[in-house]
């Protein structure tokens, strides 16, 4: 035993020498998992403490505003790039290792106008209900509201660049313009304001803020992206394949759409039932117990692009070596951290103020369905990849029917509790079927490298 202990130290060197100087595809991905395990690190951080001060300068009901509007933004602008933020990590390393860089240039150009143009179309159509129909919202959630539109397309183009990082292999440039840059830019707008003004900032100004920090994130992440680049997007012919990236993009589209609607369904169906304070403290409650998501966030992002090369050279081994290792370095420490995180719910809750320690029993609930996401790994991503996105869209139809009827039926009896349990079974679904489809798709590969679901350009 003394021997092994005496050895773990050189063994420990070994592999860290070995990841930081490896050029195999192993040790890359890993050092991109690391990156971007390190950047989401730093993100939780940053978000977590703009969380809390936000809900100390602003109180509970202002807090619950600018949540509620959040959420809005999310949905929204994650949607708004029509798929093409996820189907961008495929299409890349598949173009560029078939040798036609003409074709991801064109992609690259067609997503951005998608990206800008819906998010823009989106802000006009939300501008114009607001106009014509503003007794559909509740009045304090107008000006809020207003400002957000403004943020929309800015959010979309960050949404597809983050995609455009992540297809090659760039976890900083994929990750910290939209997880570093732009909540620290939201909290230092909002604590000029709180220092300079005798009046507690609300929503609105929150808003505000964050106008500003998504604008100034999506201008340095475009630079910052053509400056890194390879010269095989940055200059030459482009060709387009519109027909087909529309196709493709489509079923992820719906699919990235049942996703967001079962992670924010509950707090969005919660407002027609209780005030924005308890919005706010659920908020709390599942942002907490969802810090240990930025694992399986970071060995997802770091790894879809290796999935799509290794699906372009049709090798199935690869594929099902690289689930197994990725649902590992997912599962051990989610755990762990969902362990922590219970363990000190109470005192991290009571930092956004006194009345939030009454979300803990949310996180118990919540931590289920984490748990279950964390033991699938990066599932969902190996099936988008690999063209599978029709019967992956499918299973997220199926897990936000359940999710739709369960919050509609717990709320109203149940409450905040009632949100968790719903949203908690709806994830225990998703990442149990996506499984099941997974390892039958690394077991029974297509020879031919497609599906029915998916027929490659010419």
């Amino acid at each position: 035993m003394e021997k092994v202990l005496n050895a773990l130290p050189a063994r420990l060197s070994d592999v860290i020498s070995q990841l930081l100087s490896g050029t195999d595809d192993a040790a890359r991905s890993q050092r991109g998992a690391l990156m971007a395990f390190a950047i989401r690190i730093a993100s939780a951080a940053i978000a977590f403490l703009s969380q809390v001060l936000l809900a100390r300068w602003m109180g509970t009901y202002e807090f619950g505003v600018y949540t509620y509007i959040w959420v809005w933004l999310c949905v929204i602008g994650v949607l708004a790039p029509l798929g093409t933020s996820t189907t961008v990590v495929r299409f890349i390393p598949e173009y560029l290792e078939h040798g036609k860089a003409a074709l991801a240039r064109g992609f690259l150009r067609f997503g951005r106008l998608v990206s800008v143009g819906f998010g823009l179309t989106a802000a006009i159509i939300g501008a114009l209900v607001l106009l014509a129909a503003p007794d559909l919202i509740p009045e304090h959630y107008h000006r809020p509201l207003a400002f957000m539109l403004l943020c929309l397309p800015g959010f979309a183009l960050v949404e597809f660049m983050d995609g455009i990082g992540r297809a090659r292999g760039r976890m900083d440039l994929a990750l910290i313009p939209g997880y570093i840059l732009r909540p620290l830019l939201l909290l230092i707008g909002v604590a000029m304001f709180a220092l300079a003004s005798s009046v507690s900032p609300n929503a609105e100004i929150a808003v505000a803020a964050l106008v500003f920090a998504t604008w100034t994130a999506a201008l340095v992440q475009y630079l910052l992206q053509r400056r890194h680049n390879g010269g095989d997007l940055l200059s030459g012919s482009r060709s387009y394949d519109a027909r087909h990236w529309v196709i493709v993009s489509a079923p992820v589209l719906l699919m990235e759409s049942f996703a967001l609607i079962m992670m924010n369904f509950d707090i969005l169906v919660l407002e027609f039932f209780v005030e924005p304070d308890q919005i706010a403290i659920y908020f709390a409650a599942i942002r907490t117990i969802s810090l240990v998501a930025f694992v399986q966030f970071a060995v997802s992002a770091s790894i879809m692009s290796r999935f799509a090369s290794a699906h372009a050279r049709h090798d199935a081994n690869a594929l099902g070596q690289l689930l197994n290792a990725a649902r590992k370095w997912t599962f051990v420490p989610s755990a762990i951290g969902l362990a922590m995180l219970l363990a000190l719910g109470k005192p991290i809750l009571w930092l956004f103020g006194p009345e939030f320690v009454s979300g803990y029993p949310v996180m118990f609930i919540l931590a289920i369905g984490i748990l279950a996401r964390a033991a699938a790994g990066p599932a969902q991503g190996l099936l988008v990849v690999t063209g599978r996105q029709n019967i992956t869209a499918a299973v997220m139809v199926a897990a936000v029917v359940l999710n739709a009827i369960l919050n509609l039926t717990l709320i109203p009896r149940f409450g905040l509790l009632g949100a968790a349990a719903a949203t908690a079974s709806a994830f225990v679904l998703e990442a149990v079927v996506l499984s099941i489809v997974a390892n039958q798709v690394t077991a029974r590969p297509n020879p031919h490298g497609t599906t029915a679901d998916d027929t490659p350009a010419e």
